[in-house]
């Protein structure tokens, strides 16, 4: 009797704006949006790379960020489907 084991690998859950905490810095990862959402958020400075600061969430569900010096408040459902990572501010 042959018995295989199969590699057990712990996928790494992607961190989205709304799992945050207040005043850190972050760094976009991925934008996981609608084409139409994607173009306003890079009209808005919001592109994969760009860092920023997460201000306030709202009980009602909105995140308050800074990037580039402007604040942006931003729906839940626009905050759930851009992916950050932890970084420094230069």
């Amino acid at each position: 009797m042959e018995v295989y084991f199969m590699e057990h690998r712990e996928r790494e859950v992607p961190m989205t704006l709304l799992d945050t905490q207040k005043e850190k810095w972050y760094q976009v990862k991925e934008i996981r949006e609608k084409e139409n959402v994607q173009r306003r958020l890079e009209a808005l400075g919001i592109l994969v790379g760009t860092r920023v600061q997460v201000l306030n969430q709202k009980r009602s569900g909105s995140t308050i960020i800074r990037v580039r010096g402007t604040r942006w408040a931003l729906g839940r459902t626009i905050a759930s489907g851009i992916e950050v990572e932890d970084c420094e501010h230069e």
